[in-house]
């Protein structure tokens, strides 16, 4: 651990750890075909939700919008909207209401942030 962290330890500022073991989560369906999800973190009172996604090689979605700010993280393949194409370590931020498509030619896993 660096030594900033275990100052912070020590003098209490990290009250609380949140930690989810991705590689024994099933994928669960994510809303479209070809997309799949592992939940990560789920606030819904507070509107904040952390996913990890993957999308199957060929998986299109049509346009639509998200009442949240959305933030994308592609970690590994490539990952596309109708503006262009993201690969493996590109960021992409949405504000809320954003109208936009999603979908990937190869295949992709991306962190998926939602926040208000």
């Amino acid at each position: 651990m660096t030594d900033i962290f275990m100052a912070a330890m020590k003098d209490g500022d990290v009250v609380t750890f949140h930690t989810v073991e991705t590689s024994k989560q099933e994928w669960e369906y994510g809303g479209s075909e070809g997309f799949w999800l592992k939940r990560l973190y789920d606030r819904p009172k507070a509107r904040e939700q952390t996913f990890l996604m993957k999308v199957d090689a060929g998986a299109h979605a049509e346009s639509h919008a998200h009442d949240q700010t959305e933030q994308i993280f592609v970690v590994d393949g490539t990952f596309y909207d109708q503006m262009r194409t993201y690969n493996a370590g590109d960021y992409v931020l949405r504000e809320a209401g954003t109208n936009h498509t999603a979908g990937s030619a190869t295949g992709a896993t991306v962190l998926v942030v939602y926040t208000p």
